[in-house]
């Protein structure tokens, strides 16, 4: 016997925990499974209400005294370099993205070690084994794919430099996670991989490019806004971002509590979620 999930989404929230962006907040997340027939339906719709997504789970920030982290998108068809930008893509004009299905492989897993011991060594990715890693990677039901971008040597492909999980979605294309080979620091590899991924949208003639979370005050995830224009989903609604507009939109007071709006023909769903308290306790 056939058994289907429930064509409606079911959505949980996380217990508090420590915000790893801003000291002294705490973070809860909404979230849903991304199971059953509609599992691509579902991404799209809720990757254009601010979700994201982690293997096959969809969330977003829910945090009820803050509005920090906003959903961030790339309008590509606008986009125009800047100088520093387009010396970092002419400084890499030797590597190459070689398109991949989305598996995990002992190099890429090096090097993703590597890049945390550099970059995030608490942060709560650090601790994770290859099988984790793997399920990062592979557990994905969407359009999903790896992007490896390795040195050309002569007529040849050589080293590993860095790599990338890419959703393609309805409208754009969505870099899950990327990392690279700290030895390599110099490059400026991850501005380069969203400079490859603005033309790899374009080319796709997809409209957006999605960068996961902005945060203004936040150093890692504040660079964001230097892909523009750019637009971001405050209050319900994709707004484009601008210099007038930064103190308004990105603030760390205030709830976050979404309305979920409608989600497919077969699986609506509105849903107001309630106040509740993000006391640890």
């Amino acid at each position: 016997m056939r058994h289907d999930p429930p064509r409606t989404p079911q959505f949980y929230i996380t217990a508090p925990q420590k915000c790893p962006y801003i000291k002294g907040k705490y973070e809860r997340k909404l979230f849903t499974a991304l199971y059953g027939r509609n599992t691509e339906q579902l991404n799209d719709d809720l990757s254009l209400q601010g979700f994201r997504r982690s293997q096959k789970v969809l969330y977003r920030p829910l945090c009820s005294d803050c509005s920090a982290c906003l959903s961030i998108r790339v309008v590509v068809n606008e986009f125009e370099p800047s100088k520093s930008q387009r010396r970092v893509v002419s400084k890499n004009k030797l590597i190459v993205r070689i398109e991949k299905k989305a598996e995990a492989t002992d190099e890429q897993f090096e090097i993703f070690k590597s890049y945390l011991n550099s970059r995030h060594l608490n942060g709560g990715m650090s601790n994770m084994d290859a099988l984790e890693f793997s399920s990062m990677i592979e557990e994905t039901n969407v359009q999903s794919r790896v992007f490896e971008y390795r040195t050309t040597h002569g007529e040849g492909i050589d080293r590993l430099l860095a790599v990338c999980l890419t959703d393609t979605n309805r409208d754009g294309l969505s870099m899950v996670y990327s990392f690279y080979n700290p030895t390599y620091q110099h490059l400026s590899l991850g501005k380069f991989m969203i400079l490859d991924h603005i033309s790899l949208a374009q080319q796709l003639k997809l409209d957006y490019l999605y960068l996961g979370y902005w945060i203004r005050r936040n150093n890692k995830m504040g660079y964001k806004a230097d892909y523009g224009p750019a637009e971001v989903y405050h209050k319900d609604k994709w707004t484009r971002l601008t210099k007038d507009n930064l103190d308004t939109l990105n603030i760390d007071t205030g709830p976050n509590l979404p309305l979920i709006k409608k989600i497919s023909p077969e699986i609506e769903s509105i849903i107001q979620l309630p106040r509740f308290s993000t006391d640890p306790n």
